[in-house]
């Protein structure tokens, strides 16, 4: 898989990027274990979570996700084959972007993660009532110190977007390299247009979240039908819609041709966007991975592409 790794600013990431927010949520430590390594010798390194997950569990503070990471990174002995990415600014206890909040953050999540030092470090969410230079100031001193080697945003507008990039390029401070947004077959307008034509203009990649619409792309959720799930409620919210239903079929058309699952085509479609480095989905169980890990050897025509641009459109 190492020749379709994508380069990421000084990191190189594989064509799936696993979300661990289900991590010491709905898959316990033993199941998160064992996705995490049939997800590494599948060929994957990149893994993505947060500080906040899953502080909306009821019993659960945040942290946990980070946590599990970090005991598996401990038992295999495997952190530099890894590229870890988590984020900061939304953890109950450590909202926003001062200063302050970032280094407090940080270092909590290092502990957890039990690791010295963050690939990719994102904000989570874009906090306008700090100045772009004072964030970007205080996560460059994170890169300088050897804590973080790359840094990232996520749900920051076109504007701010460009104001920060300005920003680090005038005062020498450390860069977004990725952005990572909403995108997925049935929300293209999240990330289409004006957000996109930044990532493009500056060279940075796309890492988009709920890449299956929470579950939705993966055809298990279909009009009239009930599943047992966490997430069925965001997913079941597409199924009854005309998009959703025209989706749904141009992904069993490609499918069928390739003999492949919804889900993984659903991936190919945003792999072969311009600028999308790695879709993130999240695997709860090993059965689930197999159709995630299937990206990196689905190629998709250029009729598939149009099919699939039209009935999303």
């Amino acid at each position: 898989m190492t020749a379709t790794h994508k380069p990421l600013g000084s990191l190189s990431v594989s064509p799936l990027s696993l979300g661990g927010n289900v991590f010491g949520w709905t898959a316990d430590e033993a199941q998160s274990f064992a996705v995490l390594d049939a997800y590494v010798a599948g060929g994957g390194n990149f893994i993505d979570t947060a500080d906040v997950y899953s502080a909306w569990v009821p019993g659960n503070k945040g942290g946990e996700s980070e946590t599990v990471i970090g005991n598996w990174l401990a038992s295999r002995r495997n952190r530099s084959d890894v590229v870890i990415a988590t984020k900061v600014g939304a953890l109950p206890d450590l909202k926003g972007l001062a200063p302050a909040t970032i280094k407090s953050a940080v270092d909590a999540s290092l502990t957890r993660l039990r690791t010295d030092y963050i690939d990719l470090y994102y904000t989570h969410y874009d906090d306008e009532s700090v100045e772009v230079g004072e964030f970007l100031t205080a996560l460059d001193d994170l890169v300088r110190a050897g804590k973080v080697r790359e840094i990232a945003a996520s749900n920051i507008s076109a504007q701010r977007l460009e104001e920060s990039l300005a920003c680090s390029a005038r005062e020498g401070l450390a860069r977004y390299v990725a952005l990572q947004p909403h995108y997925n077959l049935v929300s293209r307008d999240t990330y289409e247009g004006e957000l996109a034509d930044v990532a493009a203009r500056h060279g940075l990649a796309a890492v988009p979240y709920y890449a299956l619409a929470s579950g939705f792309l993966t055809g298990k959720y279909r009009p009239g039908t009930q599943v047992d799930s966490a997430r069925s409620g965001g997913a079941l919210k597409y199924a009854d819609t005309d998009r959703g239903r025209r989706v749904l079929q141009a992904l069993d058309t490609v499918a069928a041709a390739h003999q492949a699952e919804p889900a993984t085509v659903a991936l190919a479609w945003l792999a072969a966007q311009p600028t999308v480095a790695a879709p993130i989905a999240s695997a709860r169980t090993m059965s689930q991975l197999p159709a995630l890990l299937a990206i990196s050897d689905l190629t998709l025509t250029d009729a598939e592409l149009t099919l699939l641009d039209e009935a999303s459109a």
